[in-house]
């Protein structure tokens, strides 16, 4: 199991950093625009992404964004929030991550992910997913969910690394078919047999 810390409160209502054997999830910077696009302005990452996002174009916007999402998390009721992703032993920003309420209802909380293609093998989704759900678990949350487009295999492997169950199809949310899968406290278990796959998977 991840070694999970939590280092010192940021100001506002941002997020305490979470720290796992090989990650950082802290706060975002402007100063991250640069590794952000290389994420962000990739089309293979904006492909799967619900609601369905362009790629960033370019600096300028990835800056705009940035300054957004670090002005949401400022006003942000823990464990809502998001993260910037950093490997430790390099200090290299990976992707991004974030707690945040599902629309339209604006109660069933999602956990996302978001990382370079070159990156995608290496298992640190499934870390930082680990981390999320133990921080919401910690903040008395009782469900998890993950919104996953359909065929989108190494996102299925990552929820159900973290026992998560599917929990059905739906269009409820971004007005597009996705699959949703769903966490509990007490699913939260590696060396737990994983749950089914949705019917007619290809994922193994």
């Amino acid at each position: 199991m991840d070694c999970i810390g939590r280092e010192g409160d940021y100001p506002g209502g941002m997020a305490r950093r979470l720290v796992t054997d090989r990650l950082i999830l802290r706060t975002w910077s402007i100063e991250d625009a640069e590794a952000a696009l290389g994420v962000y302005g990739n089309a293979e990452v904006a492909r799967w992404l619900s609601p369905v996002m362009e790629p960033v174009p370019d600096l300028v916007a990835m800056r705009l964004l940035l300054r957004q999402w670090i002005a949401e998390d400022a006003r942000a009721i823990p464990p809502l929030g998001r993260w910037c992703i950093q490997r430790r032993e390099d200090d290299r920003v990976l992707g991004g991550a974030s707690l945040l309420l599902l629309p339209p209802g604006n109660q069933d909380l999602e956990a996302g992910w978001h990382l370079h293609p070159d990156l995608w093998a290496g298992s640190y989704a499934s870390e930082a997913m680990f981390a999320l759900a133990r921080w919401a678990f910690d903040h008395e949350v009782d469900e998890l969910f993950a919104v996953v487009r359909p065929d989108n295999a190494r996102a299925v492997e990552t929820v159900r690394d973290n026992g998560m169950e599917w929990a059905g199809q739906t269009d409820k949310y971004f007005g597009q078919s996705v699959e949703l899968y769903r966490l509990r406290p007490a699913d939260l278990d590696r060396s737990a047999p994983r749950a089914d796959l949705p019917p007619n998977s290809t994922t193994q």
